[in-house]
């Protein structure tokens, strides 16, 4: 029986590395030495991850928030990631999810408006050709059964029209009022679906402010993953503004009252 894999499915020849004395990649042509390796496989378990991104509609555009913490595993290893992303002059792209395919879009993404720059044929991407665009980059990734592990929210006005929608990775999409990402999707839509939906109309910039700023203390609280530091993002029709990072004041004095944690 000839107990070298090197050897498997292919001739025997007792002349060429009989032992398998050279390494096995050296042995084989590249396609069967991948193949002695395993399947090839793609990315299961993103590396370096950001949280919630929480966005909604309010009377003078649209406003977003997320935190700046990329998380290593369960290490909250850095605390300066920028997850909201403008995109010309009327759009704004946030990302949940591996910090290293996020880069990747926010690369393929600058390409393409240096790109429609180039071409001056005055025409503009909007907002929702972004969205679109997106739409289909990630689709096609997950039909190469090489998804990028991120759910994006595109927001933006396009034509004197708010707009508001959200991608995950497997090219499910869906446009709505209020979206949240992450933890977000739990802890902060029931705070946006009783605060801003039927009312998005009506909120002014510092109600919009403060719903934002409670969303993100309660997603401090309870998800294990965020941070206290934050940037927001507003769109209106004048342009949009990514503010510089700040924080919210918490209250932990509850927690002196539960056994095991206080003293």
């Amino acid at each position: 029986m000839d107990h070298f894999p090197s050897n498997w499915g292919k001739p025997r020849n007792e002349a060429i590395d009989q032992y398998s004395t050279v390494p096995l990649h050296k042995t084989l042509p590249d396609g069967l030495a991948q193949s002695a390796y395993g399947p090839t496989t793609r990315t299961q378990q993103p590396m370096i991850t950001g949280t919630s991104i929480i966005a909604f509609k309010y009377k003078d555009g649209i406003m977003m928030a997320s935190d700046m913490l990329g998380s290593y595993g369960s290490l909250a290893r850095f605390r300066d990631i920028q997850r909201l992303c403008p995109v010309g002059t009327h759009t704004i792209v946030g990302a949940s999810g591996d910090v290293s395919d996020y880069q990747y879009l926010q690369h393929l993404l600058e390409s393409l408006m240096i790109k429609e720059h180039c071409a001056d044929d005055g025409h503009v991407l909007g907002t929702k050709n972004i969205y679109e665009y997106l739409w289909r980059v990630m689709y096609n990734r997950r039909s190469k059964f090489n998804p990028l592990w991120n759910a994006l929210v595109i927001a933006g006005i396009d034509k004197d029209e708010k707009f508001l929608g959200f991608v995950d990775l497997r090219g499910t999409t869906y446009q709505a009022t209020t979206i949240a990402t992450g933890f977000g999707a739990h802890l902060a839509t029931p705070i946006l679906r009783k605060r801003v939906e039927g009312r998005e109309d009506e909120i002014t910039e510092e109600e919009a402010r403060e719903i934002l700023n409670d969303c993100m203390r309660v997603l401090f609280y309870r998800d294990a993953r965020s941070l206290n530091k934050f940037q927001s993002g507003k769109i209106t029709e004048a342009g949009l503004e990514i503010s510089e990072p700040y924080s919210v004041e918490t209250e932990w004095s509850f927690a002196e009252s539960i056994r095991g944690y206080g003293a």
